[in-house]
């Protein structure tokens, strides 16, 4: 079933309406069907902006297999309406265990894809640490987040990457978008309605302050947050104290805290020293890709008793009488709580051309590259920013003559040329 014959029950018919770029790919590269001959792997958030990028890469010609990035936002409509399209095969459902996501994770590895669109790196790391030989004929990847960015520089680092892999993560098309105000919007939005509390007022602490932090610190801060931002980098805590924000260890945040969103890609950031100086009340989550920023093990251990005073919301009774309450049981609070939609479509749009972008460049283009991390093409960058420009109808200058010419001469021994 293409896609323009779904009926009005769709799960991916508001998100088109939002993602103008990959409309446009979809109608420039319908009918020549670059990607024809490919089989490309994709893991994601699986909802309604990653099926219409799926949707994409078939339309292109590409023979997709796709799995979840993270067990528990997947959405099974979504999932059932894609597997139900020639092409595209589904390595998920609503509903799976830790076991089972792990699992069809390496059930779609050993289908041999040509390219893997990756999050967090589940596939690429899977795939050389248990498929090498189907590692050793891949053609190349692209990864859309800070998470996998860092697990891929460690492998780059061990000379074990056996291909090439654009770094979408680090173009500005994504991060100055969707990392800065696709996480900032959606964990705020989506702890407030997990909650149905407040923003405005609150103590707001930040943990990490790359472009997810600086988003979700910038944008509780214009909701009415008393902003508080914690970091491991001098350079970054700067950055923070001279945005305006307080800037502590969180050790000190602890105490006075309301609300903690961690976004560092690291682990423990919030462990058990800093649970025994939490107020009562306290609201912790986490924006990071994995599960690990809060020291569940830990905080589980302290408390005597745990309750669900409301859907989404875990709350751990601790023995002095006071409750933390944990969203989302740890994972990502905008993909994983009971309401949690991700990042709104027009920001998705934006990171899934690149996705889009990379595995054309390098399945179409051929670029040659040696296996290792690469920042993906400026011109690649500049062309989707352009495609958007284009779908707002937004004009911009150009360069005239004489400018062109004042950019290349580094002497510029008068004023005129």
């Amino acid at each position: 079933m293409s896609p323009t014959e779904h009926g009005s029950d769709d799960p991916l018919a508001w998100a088109r309406d939002y993602t103008p770029i990959l409309e446009s790919f979809r109608e420039e590269y319908g009918e020549n069907q670059p990607l024809d001959g490919y089989t490309v792997a994709f893991a994601s958030h699986l909802e309604a902006k990653s099926g219409v990028t799926i949707e994409t890469l078939r339309a292109a010609g590409a023979e997709v297999l796709f799995a979840p990035s993270e067990p528990q936002s997947t959405h099974g409509d979504v999932v059932d309406a894609l597997d139900a399209q020639d092409g595209i095969t589904a390595f998920a459902w609503e509903g799976m265990t830790d076991d089972e996501f792990d699992e069809a994770q390496h059930d779609l590895l050993e289908h041999e894809p040509d390219f893997i669109l990756d999050d967090g790196c589940e596939l690429i790391a899977k795939v050389h640490a248990e498929h090498p030989d189907v590692a050793a004929q891949v053609i190349g990847g692209g990864e859309q987040t800070t998470a996998g960015i860092t697990r891929l520089e460690a492998m780059e680092e061990e000379d074990v990457l056996q291909f090439p892999v654009y770094g979408v993560n680090d173009t500005p098309m994504k991060h100055f978008f969707d990392n800065v105000h696709g996480t900032g919007e959606s964990s705020l939005t989506n702890i407030a309605i997990t909650t149905n509390s407040i923003i405005s007022g609150k103590d707001v602490v930040v943990a990490g302050y790359g472009y997810c932090g600086r988003g979700i610190a910038s944008k509780a801060r214009g909701m009415g947050g008393q902003t508080i931002v914690t970091e491991v980098d001098p350079r970054k805590a700067l950055q923070a104290h001279m945005d305006g924000h307080r800037v502590m260890s969180m050790d000190e945040a602890a105490e006075v805290g309301d609300l903690f969103i961690s976004a560092t890609g690291n682990r423990e950031v919030m462990r058990a020293e800093h649970f025994e100086q939490m107020q009562d009340g306290a609201i912790l989550s986490n924006s990071g890709h994995f599960d690990v920023e809060i020291d569940l093990p830990a905080l589980e251990e302290m408390a005597e008793e745990t309750t669900t005073p409301k859907e989404g919301v875990t709350r751990y009774h601790m023995p002095d009488g006071r409750r933390l309450n944990l969203l989302a049981d740890g994972r990502l609070v905008n993909l994983t709580g009971p309401y949690s939609q991700g990042h709104p479509a027009e920001v998705m749009d934006t990171t899934f051309a690149m996705m889009f972008m990379a595995a054309y460049d390098m399945l179409v283009d051929g670029p040659d590259l040696e296996p290792g991390l690469y920042n993906i093409p400026d011109r690649l960058d500049r062309a989707v920013a352009e495609r958007k420009l284009d779908t707002l109808g937004v004009n911009i200058d150009e360069f005239t003559e004489s400018q062109q010419a004042y950019t290349e001469e580094w002497e510029h021994p008068d004023s005129s040329f």
